[in-house]
């Protein structure tokens, strides 16, 4: 669904920190037909301050993913609007919005700030459950693969995706054609936590932006070699053939979060 400008110059910008779990959606962006994350928020959004907006987010989640940190921002038109206390937000959000989606905080940013242009970083994190007893509270938000995996080949396998890369192979085809496929990944980590008190295996990657499908086909790659099919040099190899077939399959959406968007320090100013 396009975006409709609204026609008064912007008195500032709206910004909104949301979570949300992604299962029962096709998606953070707006797709005619489909129950998407935005589609929602404009609803809330539009029914609050009797208008149409225009809104851009951090990054478009992909259907089934979860974030706990998406941003989204909303050109304000006057001063009023900017008066809006936090709490009224976020009251006016929980009974707007359905359960499973939720607006955190609410910031102040100059005129022509943009969610997805500013954003300086952006972190995901992906959790795996690799043993054989089912997860049991936190299986709706892990990918269970039912035997161990070697996270110190998998950390192995990952330093090699540190750096500015063309990760052409490791994105969804048809998304490639014609566009730019060079990225910074500044980080990649792999953690053992417990959530809900059960074990998870945590992968953490922070870079400047991500391709479609980008994070999960990481993900997907470095569990062959966790699980020893593949060596950790292998990686590199995928890196550089630059061709989807190259890489490991897709890991599932549901194990996928985004967790945290860092802006300029400053650009953000916590409603009142």
């Amino acid at each position: 669904m396009p975006t409709t400008e609204t026609t008064a110059p912007a008195a500032g910008t709206l910004v909104f920190r949301l979570g949300y779990d992604g299962a029962a959606y096709a998606g953070f962006a707006e797709q005619r037909g489909q129950t998407t994350v935005a589609g929602e928020l404009r609803r809330a959004l539009e029914t609050f301050l009797r208008r149409e907006i225009e809104l851009t987010c951090a990054g478009r989640t992909d259907a089934g993913v979860h974030a706990l940190s998406q941003y989204v921002s909303v050109p304000a038109v006057d001063e009023e609007e900017l008066a809006i206390t936090q709490r009224r937000w976020l009251r006016a959000m929980d009974a707007l919005l359905p359960r499973d989606i939720a607006v955190s905080a609410v910031y102040h940013a100059s005129p022509g700030f943009s969610a997805r242009f500013d954003a300086q970083a952006r972190t995901y994190i992906y959790r795996m459950a690799d043993r054989p007893a089912r997860p049991v509270l936190t299986r709706p938000h892990v990918w269970w693969l039912r035997q161990p995996l070697d996270d110190a080949a998998m950390a192995e396998g990952a330093a090699h995706l540190v750096g500015e890369h063309d990760f052409k192979s490791f994105c969804k085809v048809a998304s490639a054609i014609g566009k730019p496929t060079c990225r910074n990944v500044m980080e990649v980590g792999l953690t053992r936590e417990v959530e809900m008190g059960e074990e998870v295996l945590a992968l953490r990657i922070t870079g400047n932006a991500f391709l479609h499908s980008m994070v999960r086909t990481i993900v997907g790659t470095l569990v062959e070699v966790g699980m020893h099919r593949r060596e950790p040099d292998w990686v590199a190899e995928v890196l550089a053939a630059c061709d989807r077939q190259a890489a490991g399959p897709t890991a599932p959406a549901d194990g996928l979060v985004f967790s945290y968007v860092r802006y300029p320090e400053g650009s953000l100013t916590l409603a009142p």
